[in-house]
């Protein structure tokens, strides 16, 4: 596997920031899967999906911080080369407000391409950020220092992928301020919008999306308007829908109903069944690349 991986790292960075655009340049639909670790990105790619959302909650849940910006983002970056060796899919970094002003959002940009990542989402708030569906506050950031944040990684990561997350409607302000600064943003060089809502319905979405009118692609995170069907999306023109937590959240559900169980019942007897068996889990993780590494490169006692 290890070979695989750095193979990997070696030839196919350039190829994924590419099938990053593609997939969010193409009129299809596309979909990105959330993971936060190796192991959900791997479940992700063998799910068939094409494309993985580095979701800045599900990492810092998976590290036991608050969406606040509490992980470093050389943590972020860690994970994030874990998710790329794991996967070998394109990845769309969560680089939140890109913890600090431009400079920071450029160093993690760098960062983040060597590491194996194709894209990077910056969302216009200060720094530190508080997860969008916590609370109400949440100021944005002045629109031209932001601009600012989204030159200096376009200058600095040409290739990368960088997606402009809007939060205008989050705070309150609005549709009209969501599109002024979509228009900024585009200016500065953001190769899609991300469209931020946390209505239970996806109407301001979709309105955004009718008053751009395709002028840069359209990025939407559907966690709160679940229940909207995909074909409103495809109707709208919408380029990416990324499940933003769901791995993350599913395995909070699975770890805890196994915990509860094997603690009442004294016995692993009644979860093993309904558990991923170890052979899965070598399978998933190559260890058969190991294992054949091993009679190759090992010497051969008699």
């Amino acid at each position: 596997m290890l070979p695989n991986h750095s193979q990997h790292k070696i030839n196919s960075d350039e190829r994924s920031g590419q099938s990053l655009r593609h997939l969010i340049t193409s009129s299809d639909l596309s979909f990105a899967m959330e993971a936060h670790d190796g192991l959900s990105a791997a479940i992700a790619q063998q799910a068939g999906f094409k494309a993985l959302w580095a979701s800045g909650l599900s990492i810092s849940s998976s590290l036991g911080y608050r969406d606040a910006n509490e992980a470093s983002w050389t943590q972020v970056v860690d994970v994030v080369e874990r998710m790329a060796d794991a996967s070998g899919l394109p990845i769309l970094v969560d680089g939140d407000s890109g913890f600090g002003n431009f400079n920071n959002a450029r160093l993690l940009a760098v960062k983040l391409r060597q590491r194996g990542a194709s894209g990077v989402c910056l969302e216009d708030k200060g720094f530190p950020k508080m997860n969008s569906f916590v609370g109400n506050r949440h100021p944005l950031a002045d629109v031209d220092e932001f601009s600012g944040r989204l030159r200096a990684v376009k200058d600095t990561v040409p290739d990368m992928v960088l997606v402009a997350r809007i939060e205008a409607l989050i705070a309150g302000y609005g549709l009209d301020e969501a599109l002024l600064r979509a228009d900024a943003y585009a200016d500065a060089g953001a190769d899609a919008i991300l469209i931020h809502s946390r209505k239970s319905d996806a109407t301001e979405i979709l309105d955004f999306a009718r008053q751009w009118a395709d002028k840069l692609p359209i990025v939407i995170v559907p966690t709160k308007y679940y229940k909207t069907p995909i074909s409103a999306y495809r109707d709208a023109k919408i380029s990416t829908v990324i499940w933003a937590n769901h791995n993350m959240r599913a395995a909070i559900s699975a770890m805890r109903t196994t915990c509860g169980r094997i603690m009442a019942e004294e016995s692993i007897a009644g979860v093993e069944p309904e558990v991923a068996t170890l052979e899965e889990v070598f399978g998933l993780l190559n260890y058969d690349e190991l294992s054949s590494a091993e009679d190759r490169y090992l010497p051969k006692h008699a």
